[in-house]
Protein backbone atom coordinates (compact mmCIF):
# COMPACT_ATOMS: atom_id res chain seq x y z
CA UNK A 1 0.00 0.00 0.00
CA UNK A 2 2.74 2.36 0.73
CA UNK A 3 4.17 1.65 -2.25
CA UNK A 4 1.45 2.73 -4.48
CA UNK A 5 0.71 5.80 -2.35
CA UNK A 6 4.46 6.67 -3.20
CA UNK A 7 4.34 6.14 -7.01
CA UNK A 8 0.72 7.93 -7.21
CA UNK A 9 2.97 11.17 -5.25
CA UNK A 10 5.94 11.21 -7.23
CA UNK A 11 3.28 10.70 -10.66
CA UNK A 12 1.28 13.45 -9.40
CA UNK A 13 4.69 15.73 -8.42
CA UNK A 14 5.65 15.06 -12.22
CA UNK A 15 3.04 16.11 -13.74
CA UNK A 16 2.75 19.04 -11.80
CA UNK A 17 6.35 19.83 -12.62
CA UNK A 18 6.06 19.49 -16.74
CA UNK A 19 2.57 21.58 -16.69
CA UNK A 20 4.68 24.33 -15.29
CA UNK A 21 5.23 26.83 -18.10
CA UNK A 22 8.66 28.14 -18.68
CA UNK A 23 9.61 30.98 -17.57
CA UNK A 24 11.44 34.05 -19.94
CA UNK A 25 13.20 37.32 -18.20
CA UNK A 26 11.62 39.27 -20.93
CA UNK A 27 8.12 38.82 -19.43
CA UNK A 28 9.42 40.32 -15.86
CA UNK A 29 11.24 42.88 -17.57
CA UNK A 30 9.43 46.37 -17.58
CA UNK A 31 7.97 48.78 -20.43
CA UNK A 32 5.53 45.35 -21.65
CA UNK A 33 2.73 48.37 -23.14
CA UNK A 34 5.22 49.40 -25.16
CA UNK A 35 6.10 45.90 -26.95
CA UNK A 36 2.60 45.03 -27.98
CA UNK A 37 3.06 46.72 -30.85
CA UNK A 38 1.56 49.97 -32.40
CA UNK A 39 -2.36 50.17 -34.17
CA UNK A 40 -4.07 47.78 -36.10
CA UNK A 41 -2.23 47.36 -39.30
CA UNK A 42 1.11 46.43 -37.33
CA UNK A 43 -0.65 44.05 -34.63
CA UNK A 44 -2.10 42.52 -37.61
CA UNK A 45 0.72 41.92 -39.31
CA UNK A 46 2.44 40.10 -36.51
CA UNK A 47 4.24 43.35 -35.88
CA UNK A 48 6.72 42.21 -38.62
CA UNK A 49 6.59 45.79 -39.63
CA UNK A 50 10.29 47.60 -39.50
CA UNK A 51 11.52 46.58 -42.97
CA UNK A 52 7.51 47.99 -44.62
CA UNK A 53 7.87 51.25 -46.61
CA UNK A 54 4.37 50.54 -47.92
CA UNK A 55 1.11 52.66 -46.60
CA UNK A 56 0.96 54.38 -43.55
CA UNK A 57 4.18 54.12 -41.31
CA UNK A 58 5.23 55.24 -37.83
CA UNK A 59 8.68 54.94 -36.66
CA UNK A 60 7.72 52.75 -34.15
CA UNK A 61 8.57 50.05 -35.78
CA UNK A 62 11.72 51.69 -37.48
CA UNK A 63 13.49 55.13 -37.57
CA UNK A 64 14.70 54.91 -41.04
CA UNK A 65 10.23 54.38 -42.44
CA UNK A 66 8.84 57.92 -42.40
CA UNK A 67 11.48 59.09 -45.43
CA UNK A 68 9.19 56.82 -47.39
CA UNK A 69 6.03 58.01 -46.80
CA UNK A 70 3.65 59.33 -49.37
CA UNK A 71 1.65 62.37 -48.28
CA UNK A 72 0.38 63.27 -44.42
CA UNK A 73 -0.43 60.33 -42.51
CA UNK A 74 -2.10 60.39 -39.02
CA UNK A 75 -3.10 57.27 -37.13
CA UNK A 76 -5.18 56.61 -34.16
CA UNK A 77 -6.16 53.65 -32.68
CA UNK A 78 -7.66 51.97 -29.30
CA UNK A 79 -7.48 48.49 -28.31
CA UNK A 80 -10.14 46.12 -26.21
CA UNK A 81 -8.78 44.19 -23.48
CA UNK A 82 -9.11 41.96 -20.50
CA UNK A 83 -8.52 42.50 -17.15
CA UNK A 84 -9.69 46.36 -16.87
CA UNK A 85 -6.40 47.25 -19.43
CA UNK A 86 -6.58 49.69 -22.08
CA UNK A 87 -3.96 50.62 -24.95
CA UNK A 88 -4.36 53.59 -26.88
CA UNK A 89 -2.22 54.62 -30.45
CA UNK A 90 -1.66 58.05 -31.99
CA UNK A 91 0.90 59.24 -34.33
CA UNK A 92 1.77 61.49 -37.47
CA UNK A 93 4.51 60.94 -40.66
CA UNK A 94 5.14 63.03 -43.05
CA UNK A 95 8.41 62.97 -45.34
CA UNK A 96 10.49 66.40 -46.86
CA UNK A 97 11.84 65.92 -50.17
CA UNK A 98 14.52 68.57 -50.70
CA UNK A 99 16.12 69.78 -54.45
CA UNK A 100 18.85 71.64 -56.23
CA UNK A 101 18.72 75.04 -56.60
CA UNK A 102 20.11 74.56 -60.10
CA UNK A 103 17.51 71.76 -61.38
CA UNK A 104 14.42 74.20 -62.21
CA UNK A 105 12.89 71.08 -64.58
CA UNK A 106 9.29 70.23 -64.40
CA UNK A 107 10.36 66.74 -63.57
CA UNK A 108 13.15 67.26 -61.32
CA UNK A 109 13.82 64.90 -58.63
CA UNK A 110 14.73 65.42 -54.86
CA UNK A 111 18.54 64.85 -54.14
CA UNK A 112 17.40 64.19 -50.67
CA UNK A 113 14.26 62.80 -48.52
CA UNK A 114 14.27 63.44 -44.77
CA UNK A 115 11.12 62.35 -42.37
CA UNK A 116 9.47 62.96 -39.10
CA UNK A 117 7.60 60.73 -37.02
CA UNK A 118 5.66 61.88 -33.67
CA UNK A 119 3.25 59.38 -30.95
CA UNK A 120 2.12 58.91 -28.13
CA UNK A 121 1.57 55.03 -27.01
CA UNK A 122 -0.88 55.15 -23.95
CA UNK A 123 -1.28 52.32 -21.27
CA UNK A 124 -2.90 51.65 -18.57
CA UNK A 125 -5.23 49.36 -15.78
CA UNK A 126 -8.23 50.70 -14.15
CA UNK A 127 -10.79 49.85 -11.52
CA UNK A 128 -8.11 48.30 -9.03
CA UNK A 129 -9.59 47.83 -5.81
CA UNK A 130 -8.19 49.87 -3.22
CA UNK A 131 -8.24 49.11 0.26
CA UNK A 132 -6.76 49.96 3.92
CA UNK A 133 -4.88 48.25 6.63
CA UNK A 134 -8.26 46.88 7.45
CA UNK A 135 -9.34 44.98 4.34
CA UNK A 136 -11.95 47.89 3.76
CA UNK A 137 -12.54 49.53 0.17
CA UNK A 138 -11.43 53.20 0.26
CA UNK A 139 -11.28 53.82 -3.47
CA UNK A 140 -10.38 52.67 -7.26
CA UNK A 141 -7.47 53.21 -8.24
CA UNK A 142 -5.35 52.94 -11.93
CA UNK A 143 -2.40 53.41 -13.60
CA UNK A 144 -1.38 55.22 -16.45
CA UNK A 145 1.85 54.27 -18.68
CA UNK A 146 3.32 56.67 -21.14
CA UNK A 147 5.53 56.89 -24.34
CA UNK A 148 6.21 59.97 -26.47
CA UNK A 149 8.10 59.81 -29.40
CA UNK A 150 9.56 61.61 -31.64
CA UNK A 151 12.17 60.23 -34.99
CA UNK A 152 13.93 61.79 -37.36
CA UNK A 153 15.47 60.29 -40.33
CA UNK A 154 16.87 60.80 -43.82
CA UNK A 155 17.07 58.92 -47.30
CA UNK A 156 20.81 59.30 -47.73
CA UNK A 157 20.32 57.81 -51.50
CA UNK A 158 17.65 55.64 -53.33
CA UNK A 159 18.86 52.47 -51.19
CA UNK A 160 19.57 53.67 -47.76
CA UNK A 161 17.61 55.21 -44.86
CA UNK A 162 19.27 56.03 -41.63
CA UNK A 163 16.76 57.25 -38.36
CA UNK A 164 17.21 57.89 -34.80
CA UNK A 165 13.79 57.81 -32.15
CA UNK A 166 14.02 59.52 -29.06
CA UNK A 167 11.60 58.44 -26.66
CA UNK A 168 10.08 59.88 -23.16
CA UNK A 169 8.65 57.73 -20.92
CA UNK A 170 6.24 58.72 -18.10
CA UNK A 171 4.57 56.30 -15.29
CA UNK A 172 2.11 57.56 -12.87
CA UNK A 173 1.95 53.95 -10.75
CA UNK A 174 0.17 55.02 -7.63
CA UNK A 175 -0.22 58.78 -6.05
CA UNK A 176 2.64 60.40 -5.40
CA UNK A 177 4.74 57.39 -7.10
CA UNK A 178 5.46 58.30 -10.90
CA UNK A 179 8.82 57.38 -12.68
CA UNK A 180 9.75 58.90 -16.10
CA UNK A 181 13.29 58.32 -18.28
CA UNK A 182 14.76 58.27 -21.95
CA UNK A 183 15.80 56.24 -24.23
CA UNK A 184 16.58 55.75 -28.01
CA UNK A 185 15.85 53.60 -31.15
CA UNK A 186 18.27 53.58 -33.97
CA UNK A 187 17.39 52.10 -37.81
CA UNK A 188 18.69 51.52 -40.58
CA UNK A 189 16.65 50.10 -43.63
CA UNK A 190 18.36 49.16 -47.21
CA UNK A 191 16.12 48.38 -50.87
CA UNK A 192 18.16 45.58 -52.33
CA UNK A 193 15.20 46.37 -55.55
CA UNK A 194 11.95 47.53 -55.95
CA UNK A 195 10.94 44.23 -54.32
CA UNK A 196 13.11 43.28 -51.31
CA UNK A 197 13.85 45.51 -48.41
CA UNK A 198 16.12 44.44 -45.19
CA UNK A 199 16.12 46.32 -41.63
CA UNK A 200 18.31 46.83 -38.81
CA UNK A 201 16.27 48.12 -35.32
CA UNK A 202 18.22 48.88 -32.06
CA UNK A 203 15.65 49.54 -29.81
CA UNK A 204 15.07 50.95 -25.78
CA UNK A 205 19.00 52.09 -25.65
CA UNK A 206 19.02 53.40 -22.49
CA UNK A 207 15.34 53.38 -21.62
CA UNK A 208 14.46 52.66 -17.67
CA UNK A 209 12.33 53.80 -15.39
CA UNK A 210 13.97 55.47 -12.14
CA UNK A 211 11.44 54.77 -8.96
CA UNK A 212 11.78 57.05 -5.62
CA UNK A 213 9.31 55.25 -2.90
CA UNK A 214 9.90 57.79 0.02
CA UNK A 215 6.93 60.07 -0.33
CA UNK A 216 4.89 57.55 0.35
CA UNK A 217 6.95 55.46 2.94
CA UNK A 218 9.21 57.85 4.24
CA UNK A 219 12.60 56.05 5.26
CA UNK A 220 11.14 52.50 4.63
CA UNK A 221 10.93 53.89 0.87
CA UNK A 222 13.55 52.69 -1.15
CA UNK A 223 15.08 54.60 -4.52
CA UNK A 224 16.20 52.21 -7.77
CA UNK A 225 16.12 51.67 -11.50
CA UNK A 226 14.18 49.76 -13.71
CA UNK A 227 16.20 49.06 -17.02
CA UNK A 228 13.71 48.08 -19.82
CA UNK A 229 15.29 45.30 -22.20
CA UNK A 230 17.50 46.35 -24.98
CA UNK A 231 16.09 44.31 -28.29
CA UNK A 232 17.69 44.13 -31.78
CA UNK A 233 15.99 43.28 -34.39
CA UNK A 234 16.22 42.14 -38.20
CA UNK A 235 13.98 42.41 -40.98
CA UNK A 236 13.18 41.22 -44.64
CA UNK A 237 10.13 42.32 -46.48
CA UNK A 238 8.43 41.23 -49.60
CA UNK A 239 6.37 43.63 -51.86
CA UNK A 240 4.73 43.35 -55.22
CA UNK A 241 2.21 45.44 -56.22
CA UNK A 242 1.68 43.34 -59.94
CA UNK A 243 -0.05 40.82 -57.89
CA UNK A 244 -0.86 42.70 -54.52
CA UNK A 245 0.96 40.89 -52.25
CA UNK A 246 3.15 42.28 -49.07
CA UNK A 247 4.77 39.80 -47.12
CA UNK A 248 7.43 40.51 -43.91
CA UNK A 249 9.51 38.09 -41.34
CA UNK A 250 11.56 39.96 -38.48
CA UNK A 251 13.58 38.22 -36.00
CA UNK A 252 14.12 39.81 -32.71
CA UNK A 253 16.46 39.43 -30.00
CA UNK A 254 17.23 40.81 -26.76
CA UNK A 255 19.34 40.95 -23.13
CA UNK A 256 16.55 39.33 -21.49
CA UNK A 257 16.79 35.57 -22.76
CA UNK A 258 14.27 36.16 -26.02
CA UNK A 259 14.75 35.09 -29.36
CA UNK A 260 11.41 35.99 -31.59
CA UNK A 261 10.11 35.41 -34.80
CA UNK A 262 6.98 37.30 -36.42
CA UNK A 263 5.70 37.35 -39.67
CA UNK A 264 2.79 38.99 -41.50
CA UNK A 265 1.18 39.27 -45.26
CA UNK A 266 -1.22 41.92 -46.21
CA UNK A 267 -3.08 41.34 -49.48
CA UNK A 268 -4.96 44.27 -51.31
CA UNK A 269 -7.98 42.16 -52.18
CA UNK A 270 -10.04 44.97 -53.95
CA UNK A 271 -9.60 48.50 -54.48
CA UNK A 272 -8.83 50.24 -50.89
CA UNK A 273 -9.91 46.88 -49.07
CA UNK A 274 -6.67 44.74 -47.40
CA UNK A 275 -6.60 41.62 -45.71
CA UNK A 276 -3.39 41.00 -43.50
CA UNK A 277 -2.82 38.33 -41.13
CA UNK A 278 0.14 37.15 -38.99
CA UNK A 279 2.10 35.63 -36.08
CA UNK A 280 3.91 37.61 -32.91
CA UNK A 281 5.55 36.50 -30.14
CA UNK A 282 6.99 32.96 -31.47
CA UNK A 283 10.00 32.73 -29.29
CA UNK A 284 12.34 29.97 -30.08
CA UNK A 285 14.19 29.98 -26.72
CA UNK A 286 10.55 29.11 -24.87
CA UNK A 287 8.07 27.77 -26.58
CA UNK A 288 5.73 28.24 -23.36
CA UNK A 289 5.96 32.31 -24.53
CA UNK A 290 2.69 32.55 -25.38
CA UNK A 291 2.73 32.74 -29.71
CA UNK A 292 0.40 35.49 -31.10
CA UNK A 293 -1.38 34.59 -34.31
CA UNK A 294 -3.37 37.78 -35.46
CA UNK A 295 -5.83 38.54 -38.55
CA UNK A 296 -7.21 41.91 -39.56
CA UNK A 297 -8.56 44.17 -42.43
CA UNK A 298 -8.83 47.59 -43.55
CA UNK A 299 -10.95 50.31 -46.19
CA UNK A 300 -10.36 53.42 -46.78
CA UNK A 301 -11.73 56.10 -49.11
CA UNK A 302 -11.23 59.64 -50.62
CA UNK A 303 -13.42 62.34 -49.30
CA UNK A 304 -12.32 66.07 -50.72
CA UNK A 305 -9.28 65.29 -50.60
CA UNK A 306 -8.39 63.20 -47.70
CA UNK A 307 -7.73 59.36 -47.89
CA UNK A 308 -10.15 58.47 -44.71
CA UNK A 309 -9.84 54.72 -43.80
CA UNK A 310 -10.73 52.24 -40.65
CA UNK A 311 -8.16 49.63 -39.26
CA UNK A 312 -9.28 46.30 -37.64
CA UNK A 313 -7.58 43.66 -36.29
CA UNK A 314 -7.74 40.57 -33.39
CA UNK A 315 -4.77 39.03 -32.14
CA UNK A 316 -4.94 35.73 -29.87
CA UNK A 317 -3.60 36.11 -26.37
CA UNK A 318 -3.15 33.71 -24.39
CA UNK A 319 -2.95 33.28 -20.75
CA UNK A 320 -6.01 35.82 -20.79
CA UNK A 321 -9.85 36.04 -20.19
CA UNK A 322 -10.59 37.50 -23.94
CA UNK A 323 -8.67 38.62 -27.15
CA UNK A 324 -7.49 41.76 -28.57
CA UNK A 325 -9.23 43.75 -30.47
CA UNK A 326 -7.57 46.88 -32.02
CA UNK A 327 -9.83 49.81 -34.09
CA UNK A 328 -8.08 52.78 -35.82
CA UNK A 329 -8.61 55.89 -38.07
CA UNK A 330 -6.02 56.76 -40.53
CA UNK A 331 -6.14 59.86 -42.40
CA UNK A 332 -3.71 60.55 -45.76
CA UNK A 333 -3.77 64.46 -46.45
Amino acid sequence: MRKIILLFTVLLISGNLIAQPEFTDLSSKVGAFSRMGFGARGIGMGNAMSSVITGNLVSYYNPALSPFQENNSFQTGYSFLSLDRSLNFLSFTRKFDFYSSKDSSEDRKPVSTAGISAGIINAGVGSIDGRDGGGLHTKDLSTSENQFFLSVSNRFSKKLSLGVTIKFFYYKLYEEITSGGVGLDIGALYKFNDYWNVSLVFSDINSKYQWDTRPVYDQQGLALTDNFSLLKKIGVSYYNPEIKLLAAVEFESSNARSSIIRAGAEYNIYENLFLRAGVDQLNLRNFDFGVKPAFGFSYSKMFDGVMIGVDYAFMIEQYSPSDRHIVGVNLQF
